[in-house]
């Protein structure tokens, strides 16, 4: 029957791409863009222990997806298992959510690329200047910098998810390789210091403050590693292998955030760095502390790391965007343009534009604009880790069922456990962001963007909701699955 078409991808990813894809799309642009305002809020140990705590409560989570990965491995991630776990409105919640999140954050590096420009380039840069929002210069160099980056790695992706995956290998390798060099240049030079990470820990709040703080925006600063289930289904190995990857991948993450937090605040007394950097309005906090040290060569290394960064969270999220929309679009949730694949490449290539046309909206607005909607985006992330292991944590069961001898369960009490502790992790992520007297609690604007984001995705669901609804359950399960049974 034409109604149940379904398109597959084509296995083609081996393990180190699929790591690089979880690890560079987890690093992006963040480790180097993102230490001085972090340390401004917990200080140096602060955001160390909190991105740490994070990494762990990552890693449970983690347990959750490598189970379902190896149990289903199709390409739609949290949208799939939220379907398993909860049915078909709350798979919607899911994908909706999740595309806001990385639509975002495709949008938000290529952002990250035009301000490393301006900040190498500021008279350049600054002679296309045409207007101001939320107290940000938008100049047309910058808009097609910007622009320029999402219209590559659009085709780039379009090309294969063999070559996206060649590609973030080797970005990962010199990412890595940048921050191993900066690490030995603050060894090695004079000025950088350990004494210059005290206080350990913001002066204007408490430990458990400051630590919670950073904790909060764990999500969103791994988010990526929840980019292998979307590739699953273009996996060439066994997907027992997703759970060792995920773990690598993360701790890998953690590593390099934590490896730029030290080294940016030991160039000088990190509240002396804060300092100078309001006062001269810098652009670049992280490049200012480098370049205290290492002068130009060191910018330019850092801006290379920064590149790399900007690339693999660019090209991970495109994977994960479009494979995510294609799944939706296989399932008849979304428009059946975007169950297509590209005629000689097999690619979900509307994905990828749909992806590319939205974001290229964004460098209009600015960038402070756009950093509302992306931490607004962590909530939509932490929704989709909570669908994950609460489905897990139906799957797995404490003890065999005695009054059903027969009865198909996976006894599992450790890990339907850890499951446990993913749910309420994702739980209290949730509320860190939503309440408002929460240290990390989201601003004004982004509760705005989050409440327009809901709106339109109810009018989406409405006008939807027939077409979407009368399709019954064995054939749903089939679309979304394979397989009519779960």
């Amino acid at each position: 029957m034409a109604d149940r078409e379904r398109k597959k991808l084509e296995k083609s990813l081996k393990p180190h791409w699929v790591w690089a894809i979880a690890f560079g799309s987890a690093i992006g642009w963040g480790a180097f863009v993102l230490p001085t305002d972090w340390i401004a809020q917990a200080g140096p140990v602060g955001v160390v222990v909190g991105l740490s705590l994070g990494a762990v409560l990552m890693m449970i989570i983690g347990v959750s997806y490598g189970f379902l990965i190896e149990k289903f491995p199709v390409t739609g991630g949290e949208f799939a298992y939220a379907y398993i776990g909860f049915g078909r409105t709350y798979a919607f919640v899911a994908g909706w959510f999740l595309t806001l999140g990385y639509i975002c954050i495709v949008a938000l590096n290529a952002s990250a690329l035009a301000l490393l420009a301006k900040f190498l380039f500021p008279s350049f840069i600054q002679t296309g200047n045409m207007y101001t929002v939320a107290g940000y210069d938008v100049s047309i160099i910058q808009v097609a910098i910007a622009s320029a980056a999402l219209i590559v790695f659009a085709l780039l992706n379009i090309r294969g998810a063999s070559f996206s995956g060649q590609t973030q290998f080797v970005f990962s390798l010199i990412l890595i390789l940048g921050i191993t060099l900066l690490a030995l240049g603050a060894l090695w030079t004079e000025g950088p210091s350990i004494t210059n990470i005290t206080p350990a820990f913001s002066p204007e709040k408490s430990v458990i403050a400051s630590i919670v703080t950073i904790l909060a925006i764990a999500p969103f600063a791994y988010v990526g590693f929840d980019n292998i289930p979307q590739a699953a289904e273009e996996f060439d190995f066994a997907p027992q292998k997703a759970f060792r990857l995920i773990i690598w991948s993360l701790l890998a993450a953690g590593l390099a955030y934590s490896a730029m937090i030290l080294i940016t605040a030991s160039t000088m007394p990190w509240q002396e760095l804060l300092q100078q950097i309001e006062r001269t309005q810098s652009v670049w906090g992280t490049g200012d502390a480098i370049q205290s040290y290492l002068g130009r060569v060191g910018v330019w290394l850092i801006a290379l790391s920064v590149c790399m960064g900007i690339f693999t969270g660019l090209n991970g999220f495109y994977i994960s965007a479009s494979r995510l929309t294609f799944a939706m679009g296989r399932a008849r949730i979304l428009p059946g343009l975007f169950r297509k694949l590209h005629p000689k490449y097999r690619t979900p290539y509307v994905g990828i534009l749909f992806t590319m046309g939205v974001c290229l909206i964004a460098p209009w607005f600015g960038r402070e604009a756009l950093l509302w909607v992306v931490d607004m985006s962590s909530t939509g992330v932490a929704i989709a880790y909570f669908f994950c292991t609460a489905t897990a944590y139906k799957f797995f069961h404490w003890k065999k069922d005695p009054s059903n001898s027969n009865r198909k369960a996976t006894v599992d009490p450790l890990r339907k456990f850890l499951s446990l502790i993913g749910m309420l992790s994702s739980l209290c992520f949730l509320a860190l962001l939503l309440i408002p007297w929460s240290p990390a609690s989201l601003g004004r604007e982004s509760y705005i963007a989050l409440a327009v984001w809901i709106l339109i995705g109810l009018i989406f669901y409405l006008l939807n909701y027939k077409r979407y609804s009368h399709i019954d359950r064995k054939e749903m399960n089939y679309l979304i699955l394979e397989k009519e049974e779960i």
